[in-house]
């Protein structure tokens, strides 16, 4: 699951550079040219549409997602626990029903063989089937990690449910991050620098 957060990451990442530099082009050729591109709002949300579900699928993955814990804390290990596992079904639950509406929403854009009201009137099958296969990797990431965590609390594994879907405490974050530092450091061939930052 972490090369697959990783590929979605970078593609987010690429995404965005993309639209950044579009809409840097659009702005200086405007001011310094009077000239416009057209359509740049158009693309933007496009871009913001396809982006969105890969987020949230590397959130999902990264266990980034904001969730209020001050009062499960305070419950007993089983009782968490079981609450991580109605979380990670929740958020299956959530993206079948974001992939059903995506689904929905390109059948009646073919059916009616509707077009953007821009300037470039793009016929909305193309970009909406992209935002539909990128819409699609956040359900395969939530229905995974809903599954396996239905299996733990099956077996009982209390703390395998902790470590893999409880949130995310301020040391368990630090020590992902130095993890995360040492290993891109090993890459680079620079001695490590995490005492440094402990200091």
């Amino acid at each position: 699951m972490e090369r697959y957060s990783r590929t979605l990451g970078i593609l987010f990442g690429v995404l965005m550079l993309v639209l950044s530099a579009v809409i840097t082009a659009e702005t200086l050729l405007r001011k310094l040219f009077s000239v416009s591109l057209g359509g740049i709002d158009e693309l933007g949300g496009y871009a913001i549409a396809v982006a969105a579900p890969l987020a949230f699928t590397v959130a999902l993955i990264g266990r980034g997602h904001i969730r209020i814990n001050q009062v499960s804390r305070l419950l007993p290990r089983r009782v968490q626990a079981v609450l991580d596992v109605v979380a990670a079904v929740s958020f299956a639950a959530l993206s079948l029903f974001f992939l059903h509406f995506a689904i929905q929403t390109v059948m009646d854009t073919h059916t009616y063989k509707s077009i953007a009201q821009t300037p470039w009137a793009t016929p909305l099958i193309w970009p909406q089937s992209v935002w539909l296969i990128a819409t699609a990797t956040f359900p395969i990431a939530a229905v995974i990690f809903a599954v396996r965590a239905v299996v733990l609390l099956m077996r009982g594994d209390w703390q395998g449910i902790a470590r893999g879907y409880g949130t995310v405490g301020a040391a368990e974050e630090l020590q992902e991050e130095l993890e995360d530092l040492k290993r891109r450091e090993v890459e680079a061939g620079l001695p490590g620098r995490e005492k440094e930052v402990l200091s």
